[in-house]
């Protein structure tokens, strides 16, 4: 099996041991030890909040870097919509896509234009399918990996359509080598807002290889675009996408661009984890789709966006408006396909909650606990590194910590043990008792 390897990672030497991060990581993937956070591989999900709330800037995501051009004598760059939010006196798509030409790229193709291909795809999928509801978008590879993670129940519930990014990447190497292009020379750079992205290209779920060769953060581009930009007098027409792609950056975008009545989008993992607990409970029947997208804004809100997301919803928007002035019809070609979008590979789950592969030590881990989860103070204050008192008995039964890291319990030992230590103190021999006389 092909190790997984993870965006997110920890730079240990800038952590400080605080608890900000064991507290807000959805899959509790976090512990400090040592005075030093720790990152548990198989429950990261690479959402990366964890980087937004470093206050030392420890976690970080690692991506390719635009150095890696110099590897392919062709290079595509596929920018996510959510790159033109990220210039806030900019409305003209075209000159942000201009200027990626100016940065070293042969060729543009944009993701929006990737979502309305699988818009499309969608569409037909849904209307065949016979997908338990609520459907649940297949766009966010983070919510794909939390629920193979958290909510195995619910796989049977995803899209299984390839995301808009994988799309586009597929889409440009076949047309690229339509026209005589060797696809060995042809470099796919992926301009993402999400440190998900990077690990699902060297990680595809769904599928064995992805058509990505290297993802790109929006941070690194935009801080090279934006003297290039300055130089640009007249703009390319690269633009091929409308509105409808572009709106998917914006949370609800999918949905509503689908047709579906009867859906409802929900952004931020923590909400997310809400919705998805009220379907597995069988408490969200009467909802058609759900738009899940892990980070707050959707992908406006990713971790390697430079521009705040309220900020950049409302840029967005003021393309979205000002796209009224584009001639979307020209925009608007042949939407279909020859590419197969659906995924070739069944999803999974990724238990990762199994205290003993054996049934009955299992049974025996959980009862021990669940007694050690008794005797714990049950305040989740975090001190002991864990995110909480059961995350702490987890840790304990696994052998990954001790009862004495939680600090009500060592100050309960050591007056214990004072105790033990005064009545022994009467317990002492005649010839090494002092005489008070």
């Amino acid at each position: 099996m092909c190790e997984y390897l993870h965006s997110v990672t920890l730079q240990e030497e800038k952590c400080r041991g605080c608890t900000d991060c064991i507290k807000r990581c959805p899959t509790e993937a976090i512990r400090v030890r040592n005075g030093k956070a720790k990152i548990i591989n198989e429950r990261c999900i690479d959402c990366g909040l964890c980087i937004r709330v470093c206050r030392n800037h420890a976690k970080k995501a690692v991506t390719d870097t635009l150095d890696s051009l110099s590897e392919f004598k062709y290079r595509v760059a596929i920018p996510a919509p959510t790159l033109y939010s990220q210039f806030k006196e900019i409305l003209d798509v075209n000159l942000i896509l201009t200027g990626l030409k100016k940065l070293g790229f042969d060729e543009i193709y944009e993701v929006a234009r990737g979502a309305e291909i699988v818009t499309a795809a969608s569409r037909k999928m849904l209307e065949n399918t016979a997908l338990p509801k609520p459907i649940i978008s297949s766009a966010c590879p983070v919510i794909i990996r939390f629920i193979q993670i958290r909510f195995p129940e619910l796989i049977n519930h995803i899209l299984p359509i390839i995301s808009p990014m994988e799309v586009a990447a597929r889409e440009v190497k076949a047309n690229l080598v339509k026209k005589g292009i060797n696809e060995k020379d042809i470099g796919v750079f992926f301009i993402s807002p999400c440190a998900a992205k990077v690990t699902n290209v060297r990680n595809p779920i769904g599928f064995d290889k992805s058509s990505v060769d290297k993802v790109l953060s929006i941070k690194e581009v935009y801080m090279k675009l934006v003297p290039i930009l300055r130089t640009i007098d007249q703009a390319e027409i690269l633009r091929h996408s409308t509105s409808n792609g572009i709106g998917w950056a914006i949370s609800g975008g999918e949905g509503e661009i689908l047709g579906i009545d009867n859906y409802i989008a929900v952004d931020g993992i923590e909400n997310v984890n809400k919705i998805f607990e009220k379907v597995e409970n069988g408490k969200l029947k009467d909802v058609d789709y759900i738009e899940a997208l892990a980070c707050h804004g959707g992908c406006l809100g990713g971790p390697l966006t430079v521009e705040n997301s309220f900020v950049a919803k409302n840029h967005l928007k003021k393309i979205l408006r000002s796209s009224t002035k584009v001639k979307e019809q020209d925009c608007k070609e042949q939407l279909s396909s020859d590419l197969n979008l659906a995924w070739s590979n069944p999803i999974i789950s990724k238990p990762v909650l199994t205290l003993d592969e054996d049934m009955g030590k299992a049974i025996k881990k959980l009862e021990e606990l669940e007694r050690i989860y008794d005797s714990l103070p049950q305040i989740d204050c975090g001190s002991c590194g864990a995110p909480n008192c059961r995350a702490l008995a987890e840790d304990i039964v696994r052998n990954n910590a001790n009862i004495e890291d939680c600090i009500f319990m060592l100050r309960q030992k050591v007056r214990e043990m004072a105790e033990d230590m005064v009545n022994l103190s009467q317990k002492l021999p005649p010839a090494f008792r002092k005489n008070d006389d």
